[in-house]
């Protein structure tokens, strides 16, 4: 297993581990077995949504990062290796065309490493009032699949993939540099039409 631990400072970091999407996973597992039909829907769509996020998006906003914001771009290797972070996330478009079109986060300390011997790779933020909690499969050479569940408030356990779907999120992990890689969540259930989290290495 990996764990992708986001939080305001390292130092101030929680032990946690990612609430499994199933009991037991391993390389073999096809993440369509697992997704809701919906997130399998928002996951074809991917290309959709980032269409129709970039029409609402002021070009000015993202000239300056092509490669962040290229729905095309996506390299071999999609798993980014354990180590200490920085990760940051962009919204982008607003549902039914309310709200900004385009926000930034500031940075978060991130750290990704092994544990359990497990062959699952797992997303979890570890503060903040909305943290996605989940698990990322591997999929095909150039992109690995999320799916997992948002963590919100004072709550301190993750709500079970597939309970809730207001809670569902589902997206794709890409590398897009040698040491860059986005988590890209198409339709997400509320505000943008587009979430990018961007992720690098701390040094």
């Amino acid at each position: 297993m990996i764990i992708l631990a986001v939080g305001g400072g390292v130092s101030g970091m929680r032990a946690a581990a990612a609430a499994p999407v199933r009991d037991r996973a391993d390389v073999d597992v096809d993440w369509r077995s697992v997704a809701t039909s919906a997130d399998r829907g928002r996951i074809r769509g991917w290309r959709g949504a980032w269409i129709a996020a970039l029409a609402q998006v002021d070009p000015l906003e993202i000239v300056q990062d092509p490669a962040l914001f290229n729905p095309d771009r996506s390299m071999v290797n999609p798993l980014p290796p354990a180590g200490p972070y920085r990760c940051r996330t962009y919204k982008l478009g607003a549902r039914a065309g309310i709200g900004p079109t385009f926000t930034a986060s500031g940075w978060f300390a991130c750290r990704i490493g092994t544990a359990g011997g497990e062959a699952v790779v797992s997303l979890v933020k570890l503060d903040g009032s909305q943290r996605p909690v989940g698990t990322i499969f591997a999929d095909t050479t150039s992109r690995a699949i999320f799916l997992g569940t948002m963590e919100l408030g004072d709550e301190t356990r993750a709500m079970r993939y597939g309970h809730d779907a207001n809670r569902d999120m589902a997206g794709l992990i890409e590398r897009i540099g040698a040491q860059r890689w986005r988590v890209v969540l198409p339709y997400p259930r509320f505000e943008s039409l587009l979430d990018v989290v961007e992720l690098v290495p701390a040094t």
